[in-house]
């Protein structure tokens, strides 16, 4: 695993300026891979059902937290480090009648600011690439599970196929990530914490796809809109361009993925 120098800091300019807009922009507000459909293939592949007490790390925008709320009959709490990501979480489950249902706090993933045995299930997506100390995160997730609680999360891994270090240096030094792991590693950190995986796999294919996609949204729909978030600076879209390329390329060839994983404490 090749790791860059990005600290939370980092992936707090990127949420609280221009890159948080942008990946808002072709993401849409959920700003993970596949969306809707991928979040509920998550949740019911996990049975989240009604009456469960969950928790999001790195909660972002809040509409993992309004996802499962208005369509799991679940209770949630949301945990991110980014003041812009916060207060508009805050505001938009608000404006869609959720706050009574939905706790947000600002907060570091790898410090919980909630007492053990809490939820009944700890839930992410695509966002814990971008966390120093992945076994901490891991560990702190499994104390605040209730015994027989889920960990049920996705996130941008090392695919089968592996990286170079000059190709994992690429690929990290543009998304800001500290580093990504891989189902092997992910799997070790979770026994590590004392859970029981039940499932852990990578899909590049879904992945590749969606690249593509947001790819074909910048150059033939959102190019003025994603060029004013960036100040018009061409030279600019046309670098991220290939940098999203690149990322394509690399999952066509299974050297970046999904990850896809549920563990019970």
């Amino acid at each position: 695993m090749q790791h860059t120098n990005v600290t939370l800091s980092d992936v707090n300019a990127v949420y609280d300026g221009a890159e948080g807009l942008l990946w808002e922009l072709i993401m849409g507000e959920q700003i993970h891979i596949g969306g809707f459909a991928s979040s509920k293939k998550l949740a019911d592949a996990a049975g989240i059902k009604a009456g469960m007490k969950g928790l999001d790390l790195c909660s972002a925008l809040g509409a993992g937290c309004r996802f499962l709320v208005k369509h799991y009959g679940v209770t949630m709490c949301g945990l991110d480090a980014t003041m812009t990501m916060h207060e508009k979480a805050e505001e938009r489950a608000l404006a869609e009648g959720l706050a009574d249902r939905i706790q947000f706090r600002m907060g570091d993933v790898t410090e919980i600011p909630w007492p053990d045995n809490t939820f009944d299930f700890v839930w992410g997506e695509d966002a814990w690439c971008y966390v120093v100390d992945k076994s901490k995160l891991i560990s702190e997730a499994a104390r605040v599970l209730k015994p027989g609680g889920l960990l049920v999360f996705t996130d941008w891994i090392e695919g089968p196929a592996g990286l170079t270090e000059v190709e994992a240096g690429r690929i990290n030094t543009f998304m800001k990530f500290p580093y990504m792991e891989s189902v092997p590693g992910y799997r070790r950190l979770m026994e590590s914490a004392g859970l029981q995986v039940v499932s852990a796999e990578a899909d590049s294919d879904t992945f590749a796809r969606h690249v593509d996609l947001y790819l074909n949204m910048l150059t033939m729909q959102l190019t003025y809109d994603a060029l004013k978030l960036i100040g018009d600076n061409l030279e600019l879209f046309q670098a991220m361009g290939g940098e999203m390329v690149n990322m394509g390329q690399a999952a066509r060839a299974g050297k970046i993925a999904q990850g896809r994983f549920i563990a019970r404490k």
